[in-house]
């Protein structure tokens, strides 16, 4: 089988090739006019990768769909039976490319799942993705850092941009996270009268004991309403009582060595991964080749309540805002009135029906091999 990424660099991207190396495995890196770098790896060539931050494998974002026939031969020459793809939303679509390019091309006729990881917590079919938790830590500590910058200060309130595309995990988690006033995201949409509201409700809470305000802001959250326009909202509107200033935290969410959540869920979910594939051979291996074309041989492992699931892609795209990159669901803005009661609103956190919580339940053995961690 052959194991390759497609995103964008995030911390602990290395632990997953470690964990895979459990199978036979080659690595391969690069789709389009350039072939296909394809090497087999061993035990030695994975020692000491669990901590490292980046892609010592290598990673690229260029979608398959163009290049389907190269691809095609390239695994026809290599004879590849498997395929594990690591990444985002590009990985997601990726492998909704190749599972569609069955019907062409008997190669991509082989077991096929992805291995959710992106600092953006964008892809459908999974409550988190490796990486994104390493981002959530970076940002809460930088925030506190940036709030202890000013502790000689008297009032003052920090503009913070976080990335994520329209997925607003890392703003809103980080918000809670970081004690922060508000939380501006895509999914929640706001207006000049809210952005108002929070500057009063800040002005306010300035004129008490209270010293410093933190505001966080989604990167893609609303295209008028700019990190620099809300930073200049804020300063007009607090001339007298506080100081505005703001930080686009920008690329060093992607780096750094992986927190030990992420090490862990890496190392569990690739396993997991390798040995699906490893079933998924033995049952489509007929007349001395590998043919799966069904459509639960193209699979997206994800974790949904604490349980590591396998759920066909093609089932998935229901689930899928394509347009914005976001699954149509997020667990998370459940979260959103318990931040706004720790910022000192009037509300009310509401935990019946759908916002619920659920009560832990101790699984079974047999329950526990079906995915359970």
């Amino acid at each position: 089988m052959v194991f390759f990424s497609m995103s964008a660099i995030f911390a602990g991207h290395s632990s997953r090739g470690r964990s895979a190396r459990s199978a036979p495995l080659m690595w391969g890196c690069g789709t389009g006019a350039a072939p296909l770098g394809i090497k087999e790896i061993s035990w030695g060539d994975v020692g000491g990768w669990t901590g490292q931050g980046g892609s010592i494998l290598g990673t690229k974002r260029t979608l398959p769909a163009k290049y389907l026939e190269k691809i095609a031969d390239q695994m026809r020459t290599n004879n590849i039976n498997a395929l594990m793809v690591i990444g985002g939303f590009e990985a997601y679509l990726g492998l909704l490319e190749l599972s569609a390019a069955r019907e062409k091309y008997d190669e991509f006729c082989v077991p096929m799942v992805m291995v959710p990881a992106t600092v953006s917590n964008n892809v459908p079919g999974s409550d988190f993705s490796i990486g994104a938790d390493t981002a959530l830590n970076t940002i809460t500590d930088t925030c506190d850092r940036i709030k202890q910058s000013a502790s000689g200060t008297k009032r003052r309130v920090f503009i913070i941009e976080t990335m994520g595309g329209y997925c607003g995990y890392l703003a809103n988690m980080g918000a809670l996270a970081a004690g922060a006033d508000a939380a501006y995201i895509f999914e929640e949409q706001f207006d000049i009268r809210e952005l108002q509201a929070n500057v009063e409700h800040l002005t306010e809470k300035m004129k008490t004991s209270i010293q410093r305000g933190l505001v966080l802001r989604n990167e893609n959250c609303n295209e008028n309403y700019t990190t620099d326009f809300i930073y200049q909202l804020y300063s007009e509107e607090g001339k007298g009582v506080f100081d505005c200033r703001k930080n686009v935290l920008g690329h060093m969410q992607q780096g750094g060595a992986p927190s030990p959540f992420d090490r862990n869920f890496g190392t569990k979910i690739s396993a997991k991964a390798m040995q699906w594939i490893s079933k998924k051979l033995k049952e489509t291996y007929r007349k001395g080749k590998v043919f799966a074309n069904t459509d639960d041989s193209v699979c997206l492992l994800g974790m949904r309540r604490r349980n590591l699931v396998f759920q066909p892609v093609a089932e998935l795209k229901n689930e899928t805002d394509f347009v914005h990159r976001i699954p149509m669901e997020q667990w998370w803005l459940k979260l959103r009135p318990l931040m706004k009661i720790l910022a000192k609103y009037k509300t009310s956190y509401d935990v019946s029906d759908s916002g619920q919580l659920e009560h832990v339940a101790m699984h079974s053995p047999k329950e526990a091999e079906t995915g359970a961690i």
